[in-house]
């Protein structure tokens, strides 16, 4: 069994890496701030809204949101929400931190209004799991941010592709997952969907809790 099929062993691996990655991660992601920007704007949150960021990496979202939303954010890697922590401190900000696995998360159901979902779904082991605890974690009529690279639905990675996606799946990230699919393991529909960078590899998108 290899790593990337064995859970628990992905998780380990996504932690060791990711802690690997931390001092470097601004730096990579620098190119994804305007994906990240447009996905936030999106969610239009409202003063006093209670906003998750799931997979929070160094806190790059931070920024991003309004000093009067109450912010939780946490990431598998300790490495991660030491700088998430440190980011808020310089902005002044008092969020709530924690290490913490996004595919079972030890938070209250529908205790969020708004979940930050940035480059999370194409790097967590299991996808639907991740995002079926972001739909437990919104009240009815909350809201998804969701900003990822994604193979167009129903589509078919080429020989090319898969092998390509053989080395970026080990390395950093899948690029072969399809969104549709695993939002249809929940119930968050697809408000509002747009092509994000890299001739729409990248795509931002809105989904919704049904009010009931």
């Amino acid at each position: 069994m290899s790593v990337l099929s064995d859970p628990a062993a992905a998780t380990a691996w996504n932690r060791a890496r990711y802690s690997a990655y931390a001092p470097l991660y601004d730096l990579v992601a620098a190119p994804f701030a305007a994906g990240r920007r447009r996905s936030v704007e999106l969610l239009a949150l409202q003063p006093g809204e209670r906003v998750l960021i799931l997979g929070c990496g160094t806190g790059l979202d931070l920024p991003l949101l309004s000093g009067d939303v109450r912010v939780t954010a946490f990431d598998l890697t300790p490495a991660m929400v030491h700088r998430t922590a440190t980011r808020a401190t310089g902005l002044g900000r008092v969020i709530d931190t924690a290490v913490m696995n996004g595919q079972q998360v030890a938070l209250a159901d529908g205790a969020f209004d708004a979940v930050v979902l940035h480059l999370i779904l194409a790097v967590i082991p299991d996808p639907m799991a991740c995002a079926r605890e972001a739909a437990r974690l919104l009240r009815p009529g909350g809201r998804a941010a969701i900003f990822d690279k994604w193979l167009p639905d129903g589509a078919r990675p080429s020989l090319a592709r898969r092998a390509v996606n053989a080395v970026t799946s080990a390395a950093f990230s899948d690029i072969n997952r399809q969104l549709g699919p695993i939002l249809a393991t929940t119930d968050l529909r697809v408000t509002h969907q747009e092509p994000a960078g890299l001739g729409g590899a990248y795509q931002v998108a809105l989904a919704a809790r049904p009010l009931r």
